[in-house]
This record gives structure tokens, sequence and C-alpha cells, in this order.
């Protein structure tokens, strides 16, 4: 940015990874992005989601390629990069959207539970910006965290800490990569997602309950949380950065 105008809120002409993107909101962001013009690769571990999730965005004009990845192995994650970097040549960004939900309580989780969430939610994070952080030339580093990052869960001990950690690393990874790449997270509050199962549904008591809470009287949809996206994306966030961008209809802050 020169300081003489704007930066505009879009992604077109942009190249973008988005990990975890092959459902929830991973691939509202995915959708979002290649609709705004940027070409994009959504990848997870599942090989058929993949291939689906490609033709889709090929169906939308973006260049892509089919490439699955697990952010429990770096080299998984290394040839995620070399793929990418193959067919759209520098990265401007990368979105860390993979997701792990262990169910229980402190005492009743395992440790392999526990290190499951950390490493999928965590640890897979870091991963994927140390890497891709030593080739990107410039660009945005999306971190996908949650309000839980700052509020007690019950039953969720170790999504909780993960991403109170994706945060803490999300500021430390904006501070060591400036100013070259931007680092920023966004916490969204509750979005109705293969991941959310059926709890979300109208009519439940869990949804009734956020509905009364929430100013916004409902639950978000993955395209609400990929508007944040594209803004942290864009020139637009051109001074932004070691953020978190919290969309959660008003829910954390309101006291009813």
């Amino acid at each position: 940015m020169n300081g003489e105008q704007y930066g505009k809120v879009t992604v077109n002409g942009r190249t973008a990874v988005i990990i975890g993107g092959t459902s929830g909101i991973g691939w509202g962001i995915a959708r979002a992005f290649a609709e705004d013009g940027a070409d994009v690769i959504a990848t997870s571990r599942n090989d058929a989601k993949v291939a689906d999730a490609t033709e889709k965005l090929r169906s939308l004009g973006a260049t892509t390629r089919a490439v699955a990845c697990d952010v429990r192995d770096s080299t998984s994650i290394e040839r995620l990069y070399e793929q990418a970097a193959d067919v759209l040549g520098n990265i401007d960004v990368l979105v860390n959207s993979a997701g792990s939900v262990a169910r229980a309580s402190v005492t009743e989780m395992t440790d392999e539970q526990w290190e499951r969430d950390i490493d999928v939610c965590l640890t897979g994070v870091f991963r994927a910006c140390r890497i891709f952080g030593r080739r990107m030339d410039s660009g945005s580093i999306i971190n996908i965290s949650s309000m839980s990052a700052g509020q007690a869960r019950e039953r969720r001990a170790a999504y909780c800490a993960a991403k109170s950690g994706v945060n803490g690393l999300t500021r430390a990874a904006a501070a060591d990569l400036a100013p070259d790449i931007r680092v920023n997270a966004i916490s969204p509050g509750f979005v109705k997602t293969p991941l959310s199962g059926d709890a979300f549904d109208e009519g439940t008591k869990t949804r009734t309950a956020i509905d009364e809470r929430t100013p916004m009287s409902r639950v978000a949809t993955p395209e609400e949380i990929a508007g944040a996206a594209v803004y942290l994306a864009s020139e637009a966030s051109s001074f932004t950065t070691g953020e978190e961008v919290i969309v959660d209809g008003g829910y954390s802050d309101s006291a009813f």
C-alpha cells in the first residue's frame, strides 16, 4: 500500500490454500474466495471430499488441484505447499481451518482425545504457519480460532485449550513474520456446520439458549465467517496483523 488510496475488500486475482477447506467454515471460505475471483486449493484428509470440493471450485472458475493433507504430519503439509505452488505459483493466502472436538470432561478425557485435539487444532496450525511462512513472499495467514478460546465450555477442555493456544500463536507468528506476512485469527461464535451436528437445529434446547443470549437471535452460517476472511486476506486489512476478529453475533459481549 502506498497510502494514496484504500485497499479494496476483495481477493480477486489472489491465490489461496484452505486447510480444512472441504466442509464447514473452511468450505464457506474456499467458496467465497473462488466466487470473488481467487484461485483456491481446498484440502483435508478425506480424498473424496477433496475431490468433490475441487470440482466445485473448478466450476466456479478457480484454478485448483486436488491435494489431500493431514495437518498432523509435517511431510503432508510440505507436499501440500509444493503441489499448491506448482499450480498456483506464489501463495498469497493460507487459511488454517482444520478442526477436531473431543466431547469429554476433564476427568473423563483420555490422553488420546486430548492429544488429537491439540495436534489438529493447535500444533497443525503451527506446522502450517512454519512451512508456508518460510516460503510465502508476502500475504496473509488466517487462523480459525473460536470464541471458546476465551470462554469456558463444558466437556470441551482440549478444544478450549487448543483455541486459546491458536490466539497466542497468531500473535507470536504475526511478530515473527511481519512486515511481509500478516497473521490474524477469526473467532467464530456458534456456526451451523457438520462438526456441530444437530445441536444447533432450530427447536433444540441448545439452539433456544443460544438464540436467547445472542443479540442477532440466531447462529451463523459459514458464509458469514467467510466475509471476515475475505477482509483479512485483502488489501483492506494491509495494516492489520496479530488480531483476533470475533464473529459471534454479539454473544460474547451480551449480558442477557
